[in-house]
Order: C-alpha cells, then structure tokens, then sequence
C-alpha cells in the first residue's frame, strides 16, 4: 500500500522531456525574435540534434513556426493566442499584490497599491511594515493630484485631457473647502494648487525619473515614493507607493528605497505584459 509520501511523490512527478523541450520556448521568449536552430539549442544549453525534434513537436501544436526564407524559429499562433489569454485574464492588483509584501520586508515600509478612479489615485491594498506610522493608510483613500506622489505619477502618464480635468474639479473642492469653518487642528494648510503650466513641469520632472516622491507635503514629517506599472498597452495600470517617517526614510533617487520600487514595478509590469522601458 503506498504511503501518502508516496503518493504526493507521483502527485508532483512531472514529464522531463516537456521540461526539457521547454527550455527552447524559454530561449525564443527571452530573446524575443526569430532565432536560427543552433544559437536555440545553445541557448537551451542542448545539441541542434536533440532540439530539433522538439521544434517539429511545437511547430504541429502551433508553439512555434519556422520562417521560410531563413529557417529561423519564432513563437506560432498558438503561443501568441495563449499570451494574449494570459493578458485578458492578467489582475494588475493580483499580480502586484505578493510582490509588494516582498517588497515591504526588503524595505521595511509601508507600501500601497493605488488605481485611478474616478476621484484620482485611490488606494485598494496596503502592505504594513512593522515601523509606526502616524499617517492613514486604508483602503479607499484617495491621493491628491497635484501634493502626493501616487496623484503626480499618475498625473505624468495619463492622458493630458483626463488630468486637466481632474485639477479642474481639484480646484472646485479646494474652494469649496476654503468656505468650511474649521480644519483639523494640528493640520497644515493646504498648499495652493499649481496652475497647469508649473504642475506640467512637476510632471515632466515625475517623466525624467521614472517616479514621484513628496515630502511632507500632506503630513509634516512624511515621505514617499511612487512608481508606475504598465500594462500590455503601455498604461500605467497602477502606482506602488512607499511611505514612511522622513527621518528613516531615503527619499534619494538612487536611493535603496527608490531602487526596490523601480524593481518591483517592472516585475509587475513584465508579468502584464508591458515592453521595457
């Protein structure tokens, strides 16, 4: 009678010459283009003798192709069918999601995942790092446009016509707010919304190094930086923003922090399909 060892044993046991032959799809998708059959099997790290059988299998599934005119190999219609599956089906929040928790034990601080919605770059998970940190971080709080980073990197991607318009109706809300009676005590004073020409430099800024940062713009004392992940479209899909108390938290651009957050970003971005940048 076999054991339960045993039997989770043959449960994972998988097909070695499917691992193997795999090896050549790997080489075509990492390279990105037509390939001749000897730098495949090199790449594969196995002879053209033996790669080549793999290849007649693949190419009768579709996997892959063989270009008439220069017998090179590239990826079939059934590989470029399951990629744009794969894409349809891609979560951008699911996918980042374990990567940022990752990313909070290498950093050590709190790290959000913001969408735009329809009142700007909203927060839907947070990661807590163990540091305390005198700042609300829930789901659903929505970032400002113009005085946080998450607002200004989305601010830099979007289209210019959907940012306009969300200064617009920032600038509704902040003369709404000048009316009410009292503020929160201890809070700073809003700071004065940008027109466009000075928040487009601001963005332009965010553009050139490929995140945003603020600095105690919204609480005295508090930093963070955010980084953009693309989709398969070149959208920004999202922001990945880290906060934390300034005086532990490196705000530099080439910082450890700002580092850790281009990373995960473009992993992120990688596994939705996004060209790099």
């Amino acid at each position: 009678m076999a054991t339960d060892d045993s039997s989770s044993d043959r449960a994972q046991r998988g097909i070695q010459s499917i691992e193997v032959g795999g090896q050549l799809l790997r080489a075509l998708v990492h390279h990105g283009r037509p390939m001749a059959l000897k730098d495949l099997a090199r790449e594969a790290e196995m002879s053209p003798a033996k790669a080549h059988p793999y290849l007649v299998s693949f190419s009768r599934l579709g996997l892959i192709e063989q270009d008439r005119s220069s017998g090179h190999y590239l990826l079939g219609p059934l590989a470029l069918q399951l990629g744009l599956i794969s894409l349809q089906q891609a979560d951008p929040v699911h996918v980042a999601t374990p990567l940022v928790a990752a990313l909070v034990e290498e950093i050590g601080h709190t790290t959000a995942i913001a969408v735009w919605g329809d009142r700007g770059a909203t927060i839907v998970r947070v990661a807590e790092s163990p540091a305390a940190l005198h700042m609300s971080m829930r789901h659903g709080t929505v970032f400002s446009l113009t005085s946080t980073a998450s607002g200004r990197l989305f601010g830099a991607y979007l289209p210019p016509e959907e940012v306009k318009r969300m200064l617009e109706k920032e600038r509704r809300r902040e003369k709404s707010s000048i009316a009410e009676p009292a503020r929160h005590v201890g809070m700073p004073p809003a700071p004065p919304l940008p027109d466009w020409k000075s928040f487009e430099a601001q963005l332009h800024a965010v553009r050139e190094h490929g995140m945003s940062r603020s600095d105690g713009e919204i609480v005295p004392g508090v930093s963070a930086m955010s980084a953009p992940v693309f989709d398969h479209t070149g959208a920004i899909a999202l922001a990945i923003t880290s906060i934390g108390t300034t005086a532990i938290f490196d705000a530099s651009w080439e910082g450890p922090v700002a580092q850790a957050l281009k990373r995960c970003a473009g992993e992120v971005s990688q596994r939705l399909g996004a060209a790099r940048r």
